[in-house]
């Protein structure tokens, strides 16, 4: 076979090869959108079409890939895991996003959540824990250009004073009780979407109100990891911020 047509053929060949790698997740995300978020009362478009286009196998350990889109929670190591994806969609429409907010993440994981705030809002600031898991979801969340996302290893606990006040607050981890410190942290008006409980949690909303008064909404019952207190990490300069 003449060189250049073995090439041609290579090339040919990978292409479709991209071509179907790219086809397979794109069909089971638009799957579930209709299955798992549409039919179970999604209706932000802008939400919807997040969760179409963000590669949800990208976040996971590469064993699990071909059931990234399925209902359900799935481990992603240090005994973490990403949320199923009808819960990152709900948690993600209750913020009530216009586009130009700061908002505050607590427990980055595998940056999932982040990587679906990321085009959705102006800044999105990240605390992880743990920090294996915050110098990766970094470093993936920086190889996949989502360039408004910064991440730092930390104690949510303690937020991220230095950014404050901001727009909303979303926390992927279920504290006993709301930390008063993200309530400081956010503006008036602001909205701070969180599991709350330990064995039996619920997901609220807290509204910060004037005169340090708050709003409370229950909204379903739900299954979070404990957020925990961290025996040792940084404290809240940005010098510790792993990305910028």
């Amino acid at each position: 076979m003449p060189i250049q047509i073995l090439i041609s053929f290579l090339l040919c060949f990978c292409c479709a090869s991209v071509q179907k790698e790219k086809g397979w997740w794109n069909k089971k995300a638009e799957i579930m959108v209709k299955n798992q978020l549409e039919k179970r009362g999604i209706q932000d478009e802008r939400v919807l079409q997040i969760m179409r286009k963000t590669p949800r196998h990208l976040f996971i350990p590469e064993n699990l890939k071909d059931v990234a889109y399925e209902d359900g929670p799935l481990p992603i190591g240090e005994g973490q895991t990403i949320s199923q994806p009808y819960i990152v969609a709900l948690m993600t429409e209750l913020l009530e996003l216009n586009g130009n907010e700061c908002i505050l993440e607590i427990g980055t994981g595998s940056g999932y959540q982040a990587a679906v705030l990321s085009p959705l809002v102006k800044e999105v600031y990240s605390i992880e824990v743990v920090r294996s898991l915050a110098e990766n979801s970094s470093k993936k969340l920086k190889e996949m250009h989502y360039n408004n996302v910064i991440v730092k290893w930390g104690d949510g606990y303690h937020g991220w004073a230095e950014h404050a006040p901001f727009d909303d607050i979303i926390v992927t981890a279920a504290p006993k009780e709301v930390p008063q410190t993200l309530i400081d942290q956010m503006k008036v008006g602001g909205r701070l979407v969180v599991p709350v409980g330990s064995y039996f949690q619920k997901l609220k909303v807290i509204t910060k109100l004037r005169d340090g008064k708050t709003g409370e909404e229950n909204i379903i019952s739900v299954r979070f990891v404990p957020m925990v207190h961290a025996e040792k990490t940084p404290n809240n300069s940005s010098k510790h911020s792993i990305n910028k």
